[in-house]
């Protein structure tokens, strides 16, 4: 049964991904859609310049593939940090990097717009990161418990910080500045679906190779040392791994919240919590639940939803469950 289940989570980008391109305002038949990417790769139609082709292959196309590469980096570096720090409640942002990549976006929205957003919102994502880690860094060691209050120290003050420059900020870049704290791909293009690829590549990929040792960390540091393994070295490892994937995800798209926390339950709950199969499934099921929630931001009205306010309002209700029903069981415990 759980073959059958990681074979379905497997496949499900395909699935979802086929069928966000025929959904949207300008309404495109299954078949259209079928000639236009045959005509593109191996070129048995000949359609023509329609507009059709232009909505599929420069809009759709590029924004489907670049939420599913944003869904698969958070869902793996929830699955990473979740399991280094083996808490349930960890997620992609817990070390600063929302709050960090925020500050960079409002100061170059707000001060600096000759400047890129997304060079800005990843620089101070990944200073953020570095700062709650030298802060957790004590007697040359840095334990779960201090990285993670210093996370939210840090966090705490960059979020101030963004508060600062949205009071002091043009009313009209303060609009800017909201909108791209709510996440949405609206601007998606294939220049940042190749910046997303380098993201996963350069950050998901090393954390995929060495995903066995996921499941000698999460039993605990006494247990792992016994076995050998050097858990502050792998600890630095997945946490600048993941650290680099998120900030480059950030800093496309903006802050998208709970994937990161909501995917890995959801799978670990179906598969089990072997993080040899527990990584790739979330990484197939962060890409789908992404092209699905931001498929339904840019269908359910006239007019794009920050994906944000989706994944928000459809992660809360699911941990409410998670809560009552199977948090000890998803843990494995």
């Amino acid at each position: 049964m759980k073959v059958i289940k990681a074979l379905i989570i497997l496949i499900s980008p395909v699935f979802v991904g086929w069928i966000a391109l025929f959904l949207g305002a300008y309404g495109i038949s299954p078949l259209m859609v079928l000639k236009i990417l045959l005509n593109e790769t191996v070129h048995i139609f000949d359609i023509g310049e329609i507009p059709e082709k232009a909505i599929i292959l420069d809009i759709r196309l590029p924004r489907i593939i670049l939420a599913g590469l944003v869904g698969a980096t958070l869902s793996g570096a929830g699955v990473t940090l979740q399991g280094i720090f083996r808490n349930p409640l960890v997620d992609p942002f817990i070390l600063g990097i929302s709050a960090g990549a925020a500050f960079g976006c409002a100061i170059t929205i707000g001060f600096l717009s000759y400047l890129p957003i997304q060079f800005m919102a990843f620089v101070f994502a990944v200073t953020a990161v570095i700062i709650a880690y030298t802060v957790a860094r004590t007697q040359g060691e840095v334990s779960r418990l201090p990285l993670i209050l210093s996370g939210v120290i840090v966090s705490a003050f960059f979020t101030a910080m963004v508060s600062i420059v949205k009071f002091i900020v043009d009313p009209h870049k303060l609009q800017s500045i909201v909108y791209w704290l709510m996440g949405s791909f609206c601007l998606a293009d294939w220049k940042a679906v190749r910046i997303a690829g380098l993201g996963v590549l350069a950050g998901i990929f090393p954390i995929f190779l060495m995903r066995w040792r996921l499941n000698v960390m999460s039993m605990g540091e006494e247990e792992a040392k016994a076995l050998g393994v050097n858990i502050s070295r792998d600890r630095l490892l997945f946490i600048g791994f993941s650290t680099l994937s998120v900030a480059v995800a950030t800093s496309l798209c903006g802050i998208i919240g709970w994937v990161g926390l909501m995917v890995p339950h959801l799978v670990r709950m179906l598969t089990g919590p072997d993080h040899k199969t527990l990584l790739p499934l979330s990484l197939t099921a962060g890409a789908s639940f992404m092209i699905a929630a931001d498929t339904v931001s840019r269908t359910l009205t006239s007019f794009d939803i920050p994906v944000g306010i989706i994944t928000a309002l459809t992660g809360a209700p699911f941990f409410v469950y998670l809560m009552k029903k199977g948090g000890k069981e998803a843990w494995g415990k």
